[in-house]
């Protein structure tokens, strides 16, 4: 019998800690499949005293159980992966179970080089890309002069046409050496689609990993302040090649505050000393660029947006530990632009006003509950107003770092 695939991904603008609660289902599933996104993205996992910050891997690599599947809708710095490959081998972790779609793309040295040529160009207007030639390997993708994983191990490579038609060398310097690196990857490339629908048709238990946040989504995040790629739950679907049909829940993960690394709109930031406790008391630093995160209280006109993008059918709050010892925290429970009630597509508008809606903070530690009713009263209250806001259960809430730290 045909199984269901589950879903896990961000609603915010990345860095919600989807990692770890990846690693925490992955238990009680067969397979973990990313389905889109490139190195730009990182999933920190947390076991004991020992961290990871996994890259391409799906985050599920502490389960030795777990098949693990990169698919068709990611991009892929192979010197990435074969560096995250050699360092799970040296920690005794079996990599012959990662699997690679044979038509993931790969990322080359170019399209890094036009990826810091565009922030250059786009100046003030910089969009704060992670320089890792994301962007311009989906472009490649879109006009039909990528490459593929397919490519690299059926065809040999010679000139072709680069940007403005000027001949482009697969063949020479550094490009000639990633397509080697690329080669060496082969023993894990796979035939995407007869891989994830094998497993499906096979009654496999199915995890998709998304990648970087819901409102990052080229489509229908705060454009163009995004990714390349789409992040929500539709993306799914098209980053492994399955229907619709074959989706079962849809798990979306929240920080309990807002955070943003790089330009576009936070309607939620704040300026001030609360912004920057939230950071401090967040570690809130990016995991692949080591760039403080801007920060702000939790956007309730942003959550619903994600949860109508997404059909989220429940949702995971983390880091409601970095709001211990604020007197009050906020929630921004709407929008106005000239008066008028404004929505999410008016995020980015420069007249943008927001109304934040105040509750009574905690000072007790909960890094040691493990029940949401154990929390203290001013916590519990402000997970309820999360809920009412969201209009979906909330099935977890984390405490802490470490993969232990978990309220239900």
């Amino acid at each position: 019998m045909a199984s269901k695939a589950d879903i896990i991904l961000g609603c915010q603008w990345g860095d919600e800690g989807k990692g770890r609660i990846v690693d925490l289902y992955a238990a009680d599933y067969d397979v973990v499949a990313r389905f889109g996104g490139g190195d730009n993205a990182g999933h920190s996992i947390v076991v004991g005293t020992q961290e990871l910050a996994l890259r391409i891997v799906p985050s599920a690599v502490m389960h030795p159980h777990v098949e693990l599947f990169v698919g068709g809708g990611t991009v892929v710095n192979p010197q990435t992966l074969l560096g995250e490959l050699e360092k799970l081998a040296a920690l005794g972790i079996d990599t012959s179970r990662v699997k690679i779609s044979d038509r993931a793309h790969v990322v080359l040295p170019h399209h890094v080089s036009r990826d810091a040529a565009a922030e250059r160009e786009r100046g003030s207007g910089a969009i704060g890309t992670t320089g890792r030639g994301i962007g311009p390997a989906y472009v490649d993708r879109v006009a039909r002069s990528g490459i593929r994983f397919a490519d690299v191990l059926q065809a040999p490579f010679g000139f072709a046409q680069g940007d403005e038609g000027a001949p482009f060398d697969f063949a020479q310097g550094d490009t000639a050496v990633v397509l080697e690196e690329a080669r060496r990857l082969g023993a894990h490339v796979v035939d995407g689609v007869e891989y994830i629908h094998e497993r499906l048709n096979g009654g496999k238990r199915i995890l998709l990993e998304g990648a970087q946040g819901s409102l990052l989504d080229v489509g229908y995040g705060t454009y163009p302040y995004v990714t390349s790629s789409h992040t929500i739950a539709g993306g799914a679907c098209t980053g492994l090649g399955i229907g619709p049909g074959a989706i079962g829940r849809v798990i979306g993960v929240f920080k309990a505050y807002c955070t943003r690394v790089g330009a576009g709109p936070l309607p939620s930031e704040l300026h001030d000393e609360r912004g920057e406790q939230l950071r401090r008391q967040g570690g809130e630093f990016g995991t692949v660029t080591g760039r403080p995160r801007r920060c702000g209280w939790f956007d309730a006109v942003a959550a619903r947006y994600a949860v109508t993008l997404n059909g989220l059918t429940s949702a995971i709050v983390s880091k409601l530990d970095v709001l211990t010892g604020f007197e009050r925290v906020g929630i921004v429970a709407g929008y106005r632009v000239g008066g008028r009630s404004a929505g999410f597509s008016d995020a980015g508008d420069p007249d943008l006003q927001t109304d934040v809606e105040e509750l009574p903070g905690w000072s007790e530690s909960i890094a040691g509950n493990r029940r949401i009713a154990d929390l203290p009263a001013a916590a519990r209250a402000y997970l309820q107003r999360l809920q009412e806001v969201l209009g979906v259960p909330i099935e977890m809430v984390s405490v802490g770092r470490e993969r232990s730290q978990l309220a239900r």
